[in-house]
């Protein structure tokens, strides 16, 4: 996921994520720097590979809508669940859900204002 600092240097960080329609939708800390930067920007950018040949990856850039756990964390709780299992297996992931789907966490879901994709690279 790669966000912009204040000082306008680009900031890339690996995130958990899933997809909820073309939306894409993971957590992080609201006081981490990615949290920061997109409550201050409502922008971001994901890039995701497949590492296996013949090589594809898409590219999405959008507008990030922020969600605090703490406020509701009912409607939190099936988000984290689904990246959990989706990264930890679903007998971890309501573990992890859990322990992600709390105050001080955000649900961010990134609306794609422009998706780049090419499969087959290698092809």
């Amino acid at each position: 996921l790669a966000t912009i600092r204040e000082n306008g240097e680009p900031h890339v960080a690996p995130v958990w994520f899933t997809l909820d329609g073309d939306d894409v939708v993971f957590m992080t800390g609201a006081d981490t720097v990615k949290g920061r930067n997109l409550r201050r920007t409502h922008r971001a950018a994901i890039s995701v590979d497949d590492p296996a040949p013949p090589y594809s990856f898409v590219h999405i850039s959008g507008t990030a809508q922020m969600f605090d756990c703490g406020d509701d964390m009912d409607a939190a709780f099936p988000h984290a669940w689904t990246i959990s299992a989706r990264y930890m297996g679903e007998k971890l992931a309501e573990q992890y859900a859990r322990r992600n789907a709390v105050a001080g966490e955000m649900l961010v879901r990134l609306t794609p204002d422009r998706i780049f994709a090419q499969a087959e690279l290698a092809d």
